[in-house]
């Protein structure tokens, strides 16, 4: 019987879509499915709509939940893992506010500049222990991940350990359903082709009804209502020829033209709905998630099925029935995209069958995208560095190396930053103390 582990189950953002997509497969719906979480509450909640949905749907599966990670994994064959950085929010947070005080405004900080680069140190141990867990219980089976910075975790994890693993993001699909929206087009009669580097890959193709879709992209750029709600991106398709995915409000932070100061981030960037907080936007969506999740598992009515639109279990039941499929993975470029560095983290297209997963290839990127790309990966290489050898130096080159803060901050200015978040997070990087 197949056996799918989900680490970090409790997750009031992923966890209730995954076991709905499980459960709702036919091909999948008798498998063993391991809910594991450090919280029990949380762990409790997703255990109860487990049993919940399954009943619903009267789906055979064996559910099973656990706090104890190594008996998750024991005999697992696919791993999907949703766990949070340790210090999660509050650490962002601390991050955030250290690096606004050097005049570094981040966005989100959860991919690249200061805010990625000392995630991807946090990330770091308890991804590592999944791995090492995963040598010793189920070596051949697939890690699918969700953590953020999606560049840095996948390439430390296929550098420091043996086990089959793919970084996973939804900015692939998302962004091409917002092209279909801006379009006015059903999704479904679109088709795309992209790759570079994740939250910076570039739309090569983008086809509605098989015609190129790029001159009406161009013609709607031209509206100002809808040009409003994507600035950075049309920007950066003006002046580099491709559509980007991930949101103008993330692109805003990934390159050095649209954060500077103050007047350019209320041009192009800025913040949603008068929200001077991200993170406690996303802190109370996850409590209201969590609230209603509660109410759903415990609560008499049925539970609101509604399946996700990511990856990984598109990915699991693709093996499982040998019925191709097609996504965007974050990869190691072993000659995949031929004008980015070999050894780096890409995300391409990648077929899955019941062979495994084949990334396809993608030849030159256009020498402005791959420019682009190659700013971020300088950095992500200098991170993975600092993450694997614990090496405070790299650490502080790789956010030297970040284009928006090279664009505002003296070298000593970066060294005193990096000191000063070192000592910050000194609670949630013991590997360094």
């Amino acid at each position: 019987m197949t056996k799918i582990t989900l680490i970090g189950a409790g997750s009031a953002i992923f966890g209730k879509g995954f076991i709905t997509d499980i459960l709702t497969r036919p091909a999948l719906a008798g498998a063993t499915l391991s809910l594991m979480d450090i919280n029990p509450d949380n762990l409790a909640i997703a255990e109860a709509l487990a049993k919940k949905i399954a009943a619903q749907v009267d789906a055979p599966a064996r559910i099973e939940a656990t706090v104890d990670r190594r008996r998750a994994l024991d005999g697992a064959d696919y791993v999907v893992c949703v766990i949070e950085a340790p210090g999660g929010i509050e650490a962002n947070k601390i991050e955030r506010r250290i690096s606004e005080k050097y005049g570094v405004d981040q966005a989100i900080g959860c991919t690249t500049g200061p805010g990625g680069v000392f995630r991807t140190l946090r990330y770091m141990p308890p991804m590592l222990e999944i791995c090492r867990d995963m040598e010793a219980l189920c070596p051949d089976a697939l890690l699918l991940h969700y953590a953020n910075p999606t560049t840095m975790v996948p390439w430390a994890l296929n550098i420091a350990s043996s086990i089959k693993s793919i970084g996973m993001c939804h900015s692939v699909q998302h962004t091409a359903m917002t092209l279909a929206r801006y379009l006015g087009a059903p999704y479904q009669e679109t088709g795309h082709w992209v790759a570079g580097v994740n939250h910076q890959a570039w739309f090569l193709r983008f086809e509605w009804q098989g015609k190129d879709a790029y001159p009406l992209l161009l013609e709607k750029m031209a509206e100002p209502e809808i040009y409003q709600q994507d600035r950075v991106r049309w920007e950066m398709m003006r002046y580099f020829g491709y559509f980007l995915t991930e949101s103008s409000y993330h692109n805003s932070e990934y390159v050095p033209y649209f954060r500077k100061n103050p007047a350019l981030i209320e041009r192009f960037a800025p913040k949603v709905g008068g929200m001077q907080d991200h993170q406690s936007k996303y802190q109370r969506r996850g409590q209201e998630l969590r609230e209603a999740q509660r109410q759903e598992a415990f609560g008499a009515g049925a539970v609101e099925l509604k399946t996700s639109d990511e990856y990984a279990v598109g990915i699991i039941h693709a093996m499982e029935t040998n019925i191709p499929y097609r996504f965007n993975g974050n990869v190691i470029n072993t000659g995949l995209i031929t004008n980015l560095p070999p050894g780096c983290c890409v995300e391409v297209p990648c077929m899955v069958d019941n062979m495994g997963v084949h990334p396809c290839y993608i030849g030159d990127l256009p020498p402005q995208c791959a420019a682009l790309n190659r700013s971020r990966i300088a950095g992500d290489e200098l991170a993975v560095k600092a993450a694997l050898e614990l090496d405070r130096k790299a650490a502080e080159q790789a956010v030297a190396l970040d284009p928006l803060t090279a664009a505002i901050c003296t070298l000593d200015q970066i060294h005193d930053m990096v000191d000063e978040l070192f000592d910050a997070l000194s609670e949630y990087l013991p590997q360094f103390n």
